[in-house]
């Protein structure tokens, strides 16, 4: 008896070796251009985000945008608050955008005015979600991209995707005193969504011999979000 059991229990073993073999491999790892390419397609396909922005290594003389938070909703359109620093103290300074124009509630003032954001050091927020000058653009221009670490964002798991990139892409979207400096990125992409949850920004933001950082955080992707232009007076 044992003998003639050892026969098919040894055949067994011989032809479900490859296959167990096979199924332990799992499938290929995505590639780091791979997960760029489907974040931006997730941002692109987003009616709307929220975000927060922060920086660091700001120096305190100059007009510079160093922080903010707020909602953007597809196709141009802006509402929240951007910090913005001048001599030598930061103003808090309530902005809506529609439609390619900025409207701000500027200090000691009662209501809301038409500005150029450029004069505050920032361009239009209301056009970070556009797919040809907006966020997403710095995902399909990302260069020398790199798979980094895995890790937790407010419970999801997201990997991280270091890259250079333009910094005259950069300049447009934020700021460059160097336009021909690359800045370094650190993207965190949620692995299971595709949404591009952080983005880590280093380079020449406010002086060109200093690097600086901007952190861009993007969240509640497609919410409900209604922007109208203020009353103006």
């Amino acid at each position: 008896m044992l003998r003639r059991t050892g026969i098919p229990l040894l055949a067994l073993a011989v032809f479900a070796g490859p296959a167990l073999a096979g199924c332990g491999g799992g499938e290929p790892e995505e590639s780091a251009a791979d997960l760029l390419s489907r974040a931006k397609t997730t941002l692109d396909d987003a009616s709307s985000a929220h975000f927060v922005l922060d920086s660091e290594g700001a120096p305190n003389s100059g007009t510079l945008l160093v922080g903010g938070e707020g909602d953007i909703a597809r196709p141009a359109s802006f509402e929240g608050t951007l910090n913005v620093r001048a001599l030598g103290s930061t103003l808090d300074l309530e902005v809506v955008s529609v439609d390619g124009t900025v409207y701000a509630q500027l200090p000691f003032a009662s209501g809301f005015s038409v500005v150029d954001p450029a004069q505050f050091g920032f361009g239009d927020p209301g056009a970070l979600l556009d797919p040809d000058t907006g966020i997403s653009q710095l995902l399909a221009e990302a260069e020398n991209a790199e798979l980094g670490e895995e890790r937790r964002v407010d419970g999801d798991v997201v990997r991280e995707v270091t890259a250079e990139l333009p910094g005259d892409l950069v300049e447009q979207i934020l700021a460059s005193q160097d336009p021909s400096q690359a800045v370094q990125a650190r993207f965190s992409i949620a692995t299971e969504t595709g949404e591009l949850r952080r983005a880590e920004l280093t380079g020449p933001f406010f002086t060109a011999e200093d690097d600086a950082t901007y952190t861009v955080e993007l969240s509640d992707f497609g919410a409900d979000v209604e922007i109208t232009a203020p009353p103006t007076g």
